[in-house]
C-alpha cells in the first residue's frame, strides 16, 4: 500500500528512483548492445504473426509495412502515397482503377513484382478457408464479398485483372474514396505466393527468417520470440537508396515500467506504442522534451457480448454504459489528455462530425436495469470483464469499471486477464462476457470504424446483428454526396451507440518517445503510422548508454 500511494502521490521522486536504478537493466540487456542495430524500436506485445492476410493488430501491422509494401504506402504523416504502384488512372465513374507497377519492383529473392502477385494475394486473402477476419477491406472491389461468402466460386468474376504484367486494374462495387488510403493498408499487401504455397504445402510457415520473401524496404533476418525481431535493409527494394536505417531491432515489451526502462537505458532509441507509457508516470513524462503525444483515429471502448445473457438485452448493455464516468478514466488514470469518448468515430473525421451519445446517468441506468429484472443489480449472474494481462492501463481501467458498476448499479464483476494471442483468440471466438477494446482507423474515413459493426462482420466481435444499421451501411457505401453519405452515417451511429453493443470510454492520443535532435523520419498523423523505412538519424545517438534527455 505505501509502494501504491508513493507512485500517486509522488510521481516524479518514482521516476528519479526508476532511472537511477535503472543501469541494472543494462547490464540484462548487454547481449542485445555487444550486436546492437542501427535503430531499436520497443513495439509493444509479442507479434502474433507477419502474414498481411491475417494480420489483426498494430504492432504485427508496423513490421508488416517493413517487410511488404502495397500498391500505395504511408509516408512520415500518414498518408498514402505511390508505392509498388507508380501512378493510377481512375474511370469517369469513379469504379475502376487501372494501376501501373513499378518495372524496378522487385521480391527480396529478386522475382520481379508483377500484377499477377496482388491479384493471387488478394484471392488467398478472400478464399473461405483462409478466414481473414480482415478479409472485408476487400470487399469494395467487385463480387469480392460474394466470392469470400463463397457464393461465388470462380474467381475470375471478381473485379481484378491483370493484363499484363505491370498492370492491375480494379473494378470497385461503388466509388470509394478512400481507396488509395486502402491500398496501402495491411491486408492489402502483397506476398510471395511460390513461397508462399511450397511451405504451407510442407506444413510450415513462411513467416520465419530465411523463407519469407518480401517486397518490402527490410527482410526479415532474425525472429527471437519475445527477444527480438532484426530486420535489415533490401537492398533490392526499389527506393533503397533512401532507406536511413541498415538494421533495425524490434523489442516485445508487453508491461510499460519494462519498456520505459529499456527507453531510459539507452537499449532502445524509440518507444513507439501507445500502451507503452507508464500512466501511474504520465504528469512527469508528459513535460520531457523526448515525449510526443497527439490526437489519432483512435478508441478506447468496452464491447459486450451480445450472445450472451444478461448482455443480449440493451437495456442491460445501456445501463453498464450510462453509469461510466469517463473523464475521471482520462484525468486520473490514462493522464495523457485522451478526450472522453461520446461516440465510436472521432470527432471531424474527414470532416465527419459523430453524434452524441448517450450521457452519463446513473439514475436512468438504474430504472433500465431494473425494467431488465435485475433491481437494484439483484439476480445479476457473474460477469468477467476481459483485458490483456500485460496492461497495466487496461488493469486499472478494469478496476476502476469493477468499482462503478459496484456502486452505480450494486453488480460485481469479475476481472480476468489473458496473454495477447489467446485475448485475441477469445474475442474472434466470443468468448468473454464484456471485454476493453481499442480501434485504430485503417484510413481516413468514419466508414473504417462504423462498417465493422455490421452482421457477421471480421471486427464485430461481440455478436450484435441490426438490420437498419447494415442497410445504413450498404446504403452510405453507395452515396455518392459526401453531405449525404455523413448523414446516413450519423443515423448508423446514433442506432449502434442507443443500442449499446459497446461502450466508448476515450479517443486515443499517439503517444512516442524519442529525442527529436536526433531521430528523424517520425511525425505524428491521425492514423498513427510511422513507416520504419523513413527513419533516419539526423545524430546517431551514443551506444546503449542513453541520452541527456533520458534523466529529468
Amino acid at each position: 500500500m505505501q509502494a501504491a500511494l508513493l507512485l500517486v502521490r509522488h510521481p516524479a521522486t518514482i521516476l528519479r528512483i526508476l532511472l537511477s536504478c535503472a543501469a541494472a537493466l543494462t547490464l540484462v540487456s548487454c547481449s542485445r548492445s555487444l550486436d546492437r542495430a542501427d535503430l531499436v524500436l520497443l513495439n509493444g506485445a509479442e507479434p502474433e504473426t507477419v502474414d498481411p492476410a491475417v494480420i489483426t493488430g498494430q504492432p504485427e501491422g508496423r513490421i508488416a509495412y517493413a517487410l511488404y509494401e502495397g500498391l500505395t504506402a504511408y509516408d512520415e504523416t500518414g498518408t498514402a502515397r505511390p508505392g509498388v504502384a507508380e501512378r493510377w488512372d481512375l474511370s469517369t465513374d469513379g469504379r475502376t482503377y487501372t494501376f501501373h507497377l513499378r518495372s524496378n519492383a522487385r521480391w527480396s529473392n529478386g522475382d520481379p513484382v508483377t500484377s499477377t502477385d496482388f491479384l493471387r494475394s488478394w484471392q488467398r486473402t478472400l478464399r473461405p478457408e483462409t478466414a481473414a477476419e480482415y478479409s472485408y477491406q476487400l470487399h469494395y472491389i467487385r463480387n469480392a464479398k460474394a466470392y469470400n461468402e463463397g457464393r461465388i466460386k470462380d474467381f475470375a468474376e471478381v473485379g481484378l485483372k491483370a493484363p499484363d504484367a505491370h498492370t492491375l486494374v480494379v473494378t470497385l462495387e461503388n466509388p470509394t474514396p478512400f481507396w488509395i488510403d486502402l491500398c496501402a493498408f495491411s491486408t492489402l499487401l502483397p506476398v510471395h505466393i511460390p513461397s508462399v504455397e511450397k511451405y504451407e504445402k510442407a506444413g510450415q510457415s513462411f513467416t520465419r527468417p530465411g523463407r519469407l520473401i518480401g517486397n518490402g524496404a527490410f527482410v526479415l533476418t532474425e525472429w527471437r520470440l519475445f527477444d527480438r525481431i532484426r530486420l535489415t535493409k533490401n537492398p533490392l527494394y526499389w527506393n533503397a537508396d533512401h532507406v536511413g536505417m541498415r538494421t533495425i531491432d524490434v523489442l516485445p515489451a508487453a508491461k510499460p515500467m519494462t519498456a520505459f526502462n529499456f527507453y531510459a537505458t539507452g537499449a532502445a532509441d524509440l518507444l513507439m506504442d501507445k500502451g507503452l507509457a507508464p500512466s501511474m508516470l504520465m504528469e512527469e513524462l508528459k513535460h520531457r522534451p523526448d515525449f510526443h503525444a497527439a490526437p489519432f483515429l483512435g478508441n478506447y471502448f468496452v464491447r459486450f457480448n451480445c450472445t450472451r445473457k444478461p448482455f443480449n438485452d440493451p437495456r442491460v448493455r445501456l445501463a453498464f454504459s450510462l453509469v461510466v464516468d469517463k473523464p475521471y478514466l482520462t484525468e486520473k488514470i490514462t493522464r495523457a489528455g485522451e478526450p472522453p469518448a461520446h461516440s465510436l468515430v472521432p470527432p471531424d473525421t474527414a470532416g465527419y462530425q459523430p453524434p452524441h451519445g448517450p450521457a452519463r446517468d446513473p439514475e436512468r441506468a438504474r430504472k433500465l436495469l431494473a425494467e431488465a429484472g435485475y433491481p437494484g443489480g439483484s439476480g445479476f449472474p457473474l460477469v468477467y470483464y476481459l483485458y490483456k494481462g500485460d496492461s497495466e492501463l487496461d488493469q486499472s481501467i478494469g478496476v476502476e469499471l469493477q468499482s462503478t458498476f459496484q456502486r452505480e448499479l450494486g453488480i460485481r464483476i469479475q476481472l480476468t486477464q489473458q496473454e495477447w494471442k489467446v485475448y485475441l483468440n477469445s474475442l474472434s471466438s466470443l468468448d468473454y462476457d464484456l471485454c476493453r477494446s481499442t480501434w485504430v482507423g485503417d484510413y481516413k474515413d468514419p466508414n473504417t470504424f462504423l462498417d465493422m459493426f455490421v452482421t457477421n462482420g471480421g471486427n464485430n466481435r461481440t455478436g450484435w446483428s441490426a438490420p437498419r444499421y447494415d442497410t445504413l451501411i450498404a446504403q452510405a457505401a453507395a452515396e455518392l454526396d459526401p453531405v449525404k453519405r455523413f448523414a446516413v452515417f450519423h443515423e448508423a451511429e446514433s442506432l449502434l451507440l442507443n443500442d449499446a453493443p459497446l461502450c466508448p470510454l476515450f479517443y486515443y492520443v499517439g503517444i512516442q518517445f524519442y529525442d527529436p535532435a536526433r531521430l528523424g523520419g517520425v511525425a505524428a498523423n491521425v492514423i498513427d503510422e510511422h513507416p520504419l523505412k523513413n527513419m533516419y538519424w539526423k545524430q546517431r545517438p551514443p551506444a546503449a548508454s542513453g541520452s541527456s534527455l533520458r534523466a529529468p
